[in-house]
């Protein structure tokens, strides 16, 4: 009989072959999805070593790692959904790319925290549960463990869930939680959460305002001026001369020992750097200019530099404040089992600053998680709440930053999240409002349209015929509004709760 033909064999062949190739595939997908937390398992083990160097030899080492590694693990968190807040409002707006926002947030989170971090990160561990009256030695640190624990935990979910809620809400709930399991309710400094919480509720509106007022500053000064280019060549140095003044006076306050230097010289410091930044700025932004149309899509490129210096601050000010997130709790347990006291090349003792390389471990989780994590987030504050242009970010950032600073210079741990997405609201508010009732822009809008020869009136400020409409126009998405408020209203009592359970779980395993 004749040789069957091959082609069945070959079909067979191919599929298999084809088989082979989807396995490989699937193994190449799942492999990239083990990267992140593959990097991240190596840095915690990289974390505890370098605790090593300073807490081998000691007592209680064991404790130590743990809570290292846990503190390590919550930084890691914190990266992954606060860097929406700090440069979400950039990448939304498109002055800067993902990858770039990424390093430079990953590098200005290690200076605010290394830097200004001192205070809030005080606040944190010893302000909220009333550390000096825990006679046991070992207790606060179980109780900070299962904070941390709780805390990461939480924010862990909410992040897979893509819920902007807040780490220093997290934090501070988890702290009350595991305070109120270990000591009772009478060690936990309720004077304290009360200001802490009054400023929760202050900060948002603090930030939207002051982020609707420069709107409302660039819009009068530079967008509705008939030379759009001069108006913008003029403000925008003396916007970033601002900038760098306002954060050269702080980091000089952070940097110096304390009360060395008068406060007339920090200002005038703060003023001589400002000057300098406005006159480096000038030629910058006269070069830019050149050739460019008297349109608003001109000013979104001359926009971009003052924007990226923007968010660079908000990083800082997120590093500085939100550090204490993550390492307060391991500096209330390296003080509480007695290690640091001569390692400690920050210490003093009216401040109990935490010891130098617990503050690095903070501040290089934070930019880790930034980097393996950090885009997840950007997209829902930077461009799903309200469209935001250069102009916008831009006040989105500043408005940020300077609420955070002055938050961190009283060690006053407020939510970055809640400031953030406080300020990016208030711009799309304002912008309801501008759009149908400013009269600077009525009459810029006429003044065009004359000059065009264009027939114009002014439009109708509300449309009762019609409200499908005028719903339909909001600037402002009122579901993520919803959303958020939801997510920052349950996660003190989850965070407590959880904290409270973790302590009593680790109390029963391991006390």
């Amino acid at each position: 009989m004749p040789d069957q033909p091959a082609t069945p064999v070959k079909r067979t062949l191919d599929k298999d072959l084809d088989k082979f190739t989807y396995v490989e595939d699937a193994t190449h997908h799942v492999a990239r999805r083990l990267v992140a937390p593959g990097i991240g398992l190596i840095f915690l083990g990289l974390a505890m070593v370098f605790a090593g160097i300073y807490v081998l030899d000691q007592p209680r080492a064991t404790l130590i790692f743990a809570a290292v590694a846990l503190a390590g693990y919550m930084a890691l968190n914190i990266g992954a959904k606060d860097v929406a807040n700090n440069v979400g409002a950039a990448v939304g707006a498109r002055a800067i790319t993902m990858t770039q926002a990424l390093i430079m947030a990953a590098i200005f989170e290690i200076l605010g925290a290394t830097i200004a971090g001192g205070p809030v990160i005080n606040t944190i561990s010893t302000h909220i549960v009333d550390t000096n009256r825990i006679i046991s030695i070992g207790k606060l640190a179980w109780l900070m463990m299962a904070a941390l624990l709780a805390a990461a935990l939480w924010i862990n979910f909410a992040t897979w869930l893509k819920a902007p809620v807040s780490t220093t809400h997290t934090i501070v709930g988890a702290v009350v939680g595991a305070g109120a399991a270990a000591v009772g309710p009478e060690l936990v400094n309720w004077n304290v959460l009360a200001a802490i919480s009054a400023g929760w509720v202050i900060t948002p509106f603090l930030g939207g305002a002051i982020a609707a007022g420069i709107l409302f500053f660039i819009e009068t000064c530079i967008i509705y001026r008939d030379d759009k280019i001069a108006a913008a060549r003029y403000w925008i140095p003396i916007l970033i001369g601002l900038m760098a003044g306002a954060f050269s006076g702080y980091l000089v306050v952070q940097l110096e020992p304390k009360d060395t230097i008068p406060n007339l010289l920090n200002l005038a410091i703060g003023i001589g750097v400002g000057i300098i930044a406005w006159l480096g700025a000038r030629p910058m932004v006269a070069a830019q200019s050149v050739g460019l149309e008297n349109k608003n899509s001109s000013l979104r490129k001359l926009f971009r530099l003052p924007l990226i210096c923007s968010a660079a601050l908000m990083s800082f000010a997120h590093g500085a404040n939100d550090v204490a997130n993550a390492i307060g709790p391991l500096a209330a347990i390296v003080r509480d089992i007695g290690i640091g006291g001569s390692l400690n090349v920050l210490a003093e003792t009216t401040t109990q600053k935490a010891p130098f390389w617990v503050v690095m471990i903070g501040g290089c989780g934070i930019s880790v998680g930034v980097l393996l994590y950090g885009p997840r987030l950007i997209r829902l504050l930077g461009e799903q709440i309200t469209k935001l242009n250069p102009m916008r970010a831009y006040c989105v950032a500043v408005s940020a930053a300077l609420t955070v600073i002055i938050a961190a210079w009283f060690g006053f741990p407020v939510s970055s999240t809640h400031i953030a997405v406080g300020a990016v609201f208030g711009v799309g508010f304002f912008r309801e409002w501008s759009t149908a009732r400013s009269k600077r822009r009525f009459a810029y809008m006429r003044k065009r349209a004359e000059a065009a020869g264009i027939p114009w009136h002014e439009p109708e400020t509300t449309d009762e015929r019609n409200p499908d409409e005028v719903h339909r126009r909001r600037l402002v998405r009122r579901s993520h509004f919803m959303t958020i408020i939801g997510a920052w209203a349950i996660t003190v009592p989850v965070a407590a709760l959880l904290a409270a359970a973790v302590y009593w779980v680790m109390v029963a395993l391991f006390i």
